[in-house]
Parts: C-alpha cells; structure tokens; sequence
C-alpha cells in the first residue's frame, strides 16, 4: 500500500472555494459528483441495474451522495470503511406562497430550518440559492449570489432594553426578509424573478426547494491567518474532507476494505427523510454493492459485521469567553486536530473499540486528535453516528473538526484542522 497522500493548507484554501461554491445541500453535491467525476468515479442510476465491476462509483438523490470504490477482485464479503456526513445547514427556508409585504415593503416569506443562532442571520446581505423542479419533472440549480435578501434589526432607539435584556426574536414575525419596495405584492414575483435569472421560460417552474445564504465569501482570519470565517462549516467541511479522502484512498493500491463517502441531507431535523440517514439510502446501496459482486445474504451480513463508519461532523471547541459551559477537563482547542466525541447515553456512537479504531487511523497518518464530552450539565446533541449505528449494525464512531459559533450564518475553524481531518480520514479509508 503506498503511503496516504499528505494533504496540506492547501486543502483549505480548496475548503473555501468548496463552500463559497456550495449554497444548499443541491449544490453541496453537485460540487462533489464533479471531484468524484474528475477522480474517475461514475455516476450509477438506482433505476438501473448494477454490475459488480471494480472502480468509483457514486449515486445522487437529491441533497444526498452515497459515493464508492470496489478495488479490483474484492470478494462479495469485503467490508465496507465509510465516511458520513451530512450536506444541509440551518439557515432560512422559502414558504410554498413566497411573495409577502408590507408598509411598502416586499418581502419574502421564510421559513426556520433546523436550529440557527436567529440572530446571525439579522443585518447581513443574503443570497438566494436552492433547486427549482419544472414541469417535466427535471431540477435546476440556481443561484442568486449576490445581495437580494436582508432582515433588518429594530434600532435600538425602537427597543431600548435589548442591550440589557437580551434580543427576543419571533419566528414567525421577526424573520422575514426584505427584497424591495412596493404596495404591490403579487403572486409569483419571487419564482418569476427565479427562472428570469436561471434562465428557464415563465411559467415552466411548479416546485422549489430554496434557502437563503450569506454571500460574504469564506476567508482566513487573525493575525497570522490561522483561522478560517466562513459559512456551513457545519457540515460541509466534514463533507468536503470525506470527498478528497475517499479520491485519494482509490489511488492507494489494495486495499483490504471498500471505502465509502456516504453524505446524507436533513441532519439538521432529526435525518427522518428518503435522503436523510435514517432512510434507506445507504444500507441500499451497500447491499446492491454486495448483490452486484455476485454475493448472497450471508455476504451481505458478512461485509456489514466487518464494516464501520465514521460518523464525521463538526464539534464545539472551548469558547474563551463561555469557558464554564464546556466540560472542565476537556477543552478541544482548534488547530490541535480532530475531535474524537463520547457520550455514554449514546447521543454519539463512540465506544471504547471504536475509539482504538480511530487512534490507530491517526497514528498511522501522524495526526494528533483530542476527546470531546459535554458538561454534564449542558444536554449534548447529536449526529448521523447513532442513527447509523441503530439502523445498519454497523459499529460508528463520532469524531469531527472542532469549531466556535457553530449553527451561526459564519461559523470559525482553524487554518489547519480541514487538512488535518483529511489526512486521518485516508488512513482509516484504507485501514
């Protein structure tokens, strides 16, 4: 086996063009099926049928990617070593009757998707960007990067206690952002506005999927630029990583196992969907990964006993200003590499033999990793690694990237984690 590829700052400066590029889960996969394609990797349709030959291949459904390598004679029973991720991001989401106003004001009608920090998405220039189905059934992305949205914040003048008190927001009321003026609100200007800009002809577009971005780009931040400020960290830094290791995993000769890039969409509602982790997606794809090399059911229970994942998905670093709220004899700092996380009531997946797995992945790839549990007063969330677990039988592990202002419209990471992430995510691909 040759050595896994050392992936340096470099990986984040590509981190950051990923992102940018990236403004909803459509075109978090998109983006991820042109690396893969540029790779080698195929596109397989699960309307088709499969054959068992070797090499990359990867299946889309819509904010979703389950992508693979089947190295040359792998037997039926060859296990998988997975990667997952998920593609999607709390941020504010389109409404069914998008057109809204008043006071001469136009407005667009949102919604709140997942849990955002509300108030990072005050005052800040937003773009548009999601997937418009048309009448024949086929998708467009589109992408409105540019300032068009804005919700502005009441002036202090109008809410003299919010210094002292705290800002309260209502969901429903406070959210809704301004893209113009005008008395006159009429029905379809928004998804009009949309195909004009996409280029599609008038009327042709009957479904959308569409939410709104900060346009602010990704970039690094300090005095030495050791840190990076950018958008959707959580999750597509993790997303970003499992992309560029699995590609350089399939470059590495033999390999004892198949390694897997399973990105998954609605984490950030409890991944209850066709695309979410707690779908069929995987197993599916798994399963006709093993049927298609000629296997039978006691192959396809072999290959999933020997399989594990890592579940990966960024973390809270120690907040220098909120130190109390974090565990106090564990404080994940970022650039000191990945974070390995546990919670006995198995909000993580993580046990005792999943976390020598994952040391074993570092030492080979000289990467120092660090332990995350929360306090035991604060209640911990969660991620696809027990869903995955629960659902496949598969053993997972929880790690991930640590970061600050997680959930927030801009969140922060160090310089040198992304690259650090990928070079122990190689390793365990070809462990």
């Amino acid at each position: 086996m040759s050595e896994p590829p050392r992936f340096d700052r470099g990986h984040t400066d590509d981190l950051m063009s990923f992102l940018a590029a990236s403004p909803s889960p459509y075109h978090a996969v998109a983006n991820t099926a042109e690396r893969l394609e540029k790779a080698g990797f195929r596109q397989v349709a699960e309307t088709d049928a499969w054959d068992g030959s070797s090499g990359g291949k990867y299946v889309l459904r819509g904010g979703a990617i389950v992508a693979w390598y089947v190295p040359e004679g792998a037997a039926p029973h060859t296990p998988f070593r997975i990667v997952g991720a998920h593609t999607d991001s709390p941020n504010l989401r389109v409404k069914p009757l998008p057109d809204s106003g008043a006071h001469g004001w136009r407005q667009v009608a949102v919604e709140i998707y997942g849990g955002p920090l509300l108030n990072s998405w005050l005052d800040r220039d937003l773009g548009l960007a999601g997937r418009l189905t048309l009448r024949d059934g086929s998708s467009r992305l589109v992408n409105v990067d540019r300032p068009l949205l804005r919700v502005p914040q009441l002036a202090i003048h109008l809410d003299r206690s919010v210094s002292a008190e705290g800002l309260k927001l209502d969901k429903q009321r406070h959210l809704q952002p301004v893209w113009g003026l005008g008395n006159d609100v009429r029905d379809g200007d928004l998804i009009a506005f949309l195909e004009e800009t996409a280029g599609i002809a008038a009327g042709e577009v009957t479904g959308w999927d569409l939410m709104t971005h900060s346009v602010e780009p990704p970039a690094y931040l300090g005095r030495d630029k050791e840190l990076v400020a950018g958008p959707r960290m959580d999750n597509l830094l993790s997303v970003h990583s499992g992309t560029a290791a699995l590609t350089a995993a399939a470059t590495s000769g033999a390999l004892p196992s198949i390694p897997v890039l399973a990105a998954f969409d609605h984490e950030e509602n409890g991944s209850q969907s066709d695309t979410g982790a707690d779908g069929p997606l995987l197993g599916s794809v798994l399963e006709r990964s093993v049927f298609a090399r000629g296997g039978s059911y006691e192959d396809r229970a072999r290959a999933f006993a020997g399989t594990v994942c890592l579940s990966s998905d960024t973390g809270h670093a120690v907040h220098p200003n909120y130190a109390e709220r974090h565990d106090p004899t564990h404080h994940p700092r970022v650039n000191g590499g990945p974070i390995l996380k546990v919670n006995v009531n198995n909000r993580y997946a993580t046990d005792g033999s999943g976390r020598a797995v994952w040391a074993a992945a570092c030492e080979q790839a000289d990467v120092p990793f660090q332990s995350f549990v929360s306090n035991n007063a604060m209640p911990c969330g969660t991620t696809i690694g027990p869903i995955t677990a629960a659902r496949h039988g598969i053993r997972t592990i929880d790690i991930g990237v640590a970061i600050l202002s997680m959930h927030s419209a801009r969140e922060l990471c160090g310089a040198d984690d992304p690259h650090l992430l990928a070079n122990s995510l190689v390793a365990f691909l070809e462990g």
